[in-house]
């Protein structure tokens, strides 16, 4: 039962090999087990999860239909809405909220007869790269309970990673799906900005934002692509599949991609660990000995993808967090002296010191007589970056590079150096500034056994492409199947 692929289990609970409520429990009882050592979960479901097992298992045995997922353990950041338990987004200031309606990615799993285990842990209104900034509990990295899982979406990497559950959901802001994935050894996959609908995700930073899977393999990744896409009238920034249509993405997935060619940035491998250079250096290799042609193309503006990103998403940041004032939303302080308090103490008691340093900074970008000097430049720059992808994207189909300069580091490492913090996203956070799709999978480790990912970047609405490509490197290398030493 243990560490099979959703696809895998998805399979034979279908045939009856196993049944929904054998894996449910399993589940469970590793929940029981290594939880408290991993603390991926802010909170569980295993009643109502038992009894969707059980409504799945009796639904095969009467021969009726189910959905892609039936059966199938998975698990939630808790930065999505849902009409169970708490929606907290590992802040004080939402801790008790429950929300009155489902995102539509949990609508969408539930009407697949995915079986929902709990919701994951998370970098506060995922803003981090380390899970170290959760207000409610820490999460610690399976491969070395020392190390951070990595962030915003390091609750459900290391969930993934530990078997906690079978896949999760992860939201993406900067690198946040991709970065915990390479430091938890797992697949984790932006889409294009668009392509999967952000309704009922707690707003970071709205044009950024992208929800995305996180699972042990490429075909899983795949399989809950297959689930979670599609239009969505209900978020405005959902692309109509009449412009560009969403596919089977389980299809193809094995179809070589002849021809391919690969660009690669020189130099920018440079700022890495050596340990990181290798294994990118190694995956270069694979894909040489697949048929690729590996070339060199230009992005001259990545270097300032960083200080672009932090002025446009904490922007976007410092206006969506603005509801959260006792007023209308979350926390209110107790015994105010007046109206002033209520808002300044509430926000105060509410929010976590990382989420105020980013409304401090974006309210400022946005301020009178700042904006032009901070914000629109910003805006300039990253249509600068979005015109780099497109000109490479003319001469390769898909572009190789790190996921972080480094493994996984330690607990505490960095949480006193913000900037240094901030670098850890360095390479994942173009990406989102142009809306490409991006994906971290598996290619080696370094000295200390700690997981190295390889991101892959496409043009738009390439996923299908993406993930074959993903593919054509997992069928060849076994770094997807080794397994974290915590049971």
């Amino acid at each position: 039962m243990d560490w099979q692929s959703a696809k895998e289990l998805r399979d034979k609970i279908r045939t009856g090999e196993t049944s929904s409520v054998e894996a449910t429990e399993a589940v469970f009882e590793r929940i029981a087990n290594s939880e408290p050592a991993i603390g991926a979960y802010i909170s569980t479901f295993e009643k109502s999860a038992i009894d969707k097992a059980r409504e799945i298992d009796k639904r095969i045995a009467n021969g009726e239909a189910v959905g892609e997922l039936a059966g199938v353990p998975v698990a939630i950041k808790d930065n999505m809405c849902t009409t169970f338990g708490t929606t907290t987004c590992a802040s004080k200031i939402l801790k008790n909220f429950h929300a009155p309606y489902n995102a539509t990615v949990v609508d969408k799993l539930i009407a697949a007869d995915a079986v929902i285990v709990g919701k994951t842990n998370l970098d506060e209104f995922a803003m981090g790269s380390s899970t170290e900034n959760s207000s409610l509990k820490q999460t610690v990295n399976p491969w070395d309970i020392k190390r951070v899982p990595g962030g915003s979406s390091g609750g459900s990497t290391a969930a993934v990673a530990a078997g906690l559950c079978c896949a999760a959901l992860g939201s993406d802001t900067g690198g946040s799906i991709r970065q915990p994935a390479s430091f938890c050894g797992v697949v984790g996959l932006k889409p294009t900005y668009g392509r999967v609908s952000r309704y009922g995700l707690v707003a970071y930073g709205s044009s950024l934002d992208q929800i995305g899977p996180i699972t042990r393999t490429v075909g899983d990744c795949a399989l809950m692509m297959n689930v979670i896409t599609g239009h969505d009238e209900k978020d405005s920034t959902s692309v109509s599949e009449s412009v560009v249509p969403a596919c089977n993405y389980l299809e193809k997935l094995d179809e070589p991609i002849s021809g391919l060619k690969i660009g690669i940035v020189p130099g920018l491998n440079t700022g890495s660990d050596s340990d990181v250079q290798k294994a990118i250096s190694g995956a270069i290799e694979v894909y040489k000995k697949l048929g690729a042609e590996i070339i060199e193309v230009e992005m001259p503006h990545f270097d300032y993808a960083i200080a672009a990103y932090y002025v446009i998403a904490t922007a976007e940041a410092s206006s969506n967090l603005a509801r959260y004032d006792g007023v209308h939303y979350g926390h209110r302080t107790k015994n105010p002296k007046d109206y002033i308090e209520v808002y300044t103490k509430s926000r105060a008691e509410g929010f976590g010191k990382e989420v105020k340093r980013r409304i401090m900074l974006g309210t400022y970008a946005l301020s009178s007589g700042y904006y032009d000097a901070y914000y629109l430049k910003a805006l300039k720059v990253r249509n600068l970056i979005r015109g780099d992808f497109t000109k490479a994207f003319e001469r390769c189909q898909a572009i190789l590079m790190p996921v972080s300069p480094t493994t996984a580091f330690k607990i505490g490492e960095k949480v006193d150096d913000p900037l240094k913090m901030y670098l850890s996203d360095i390479y994942t956070i173009a990406a989102n500034l142009a809306g490409v799709p991006g994906i971290s999978i598996p290619c080696g480790f370094d000295k200390n056994n700690l997981p190295v990912g390889l991101q892959i970047l496409t043009p738009a609405f390439s996923e299908d492409k993406l993930l074959r490509i993903s593919r054509m490197f997992e069928a060849q290398t076994d770094w997807h199947k080794k397994k974290p030493a915590i049971r």
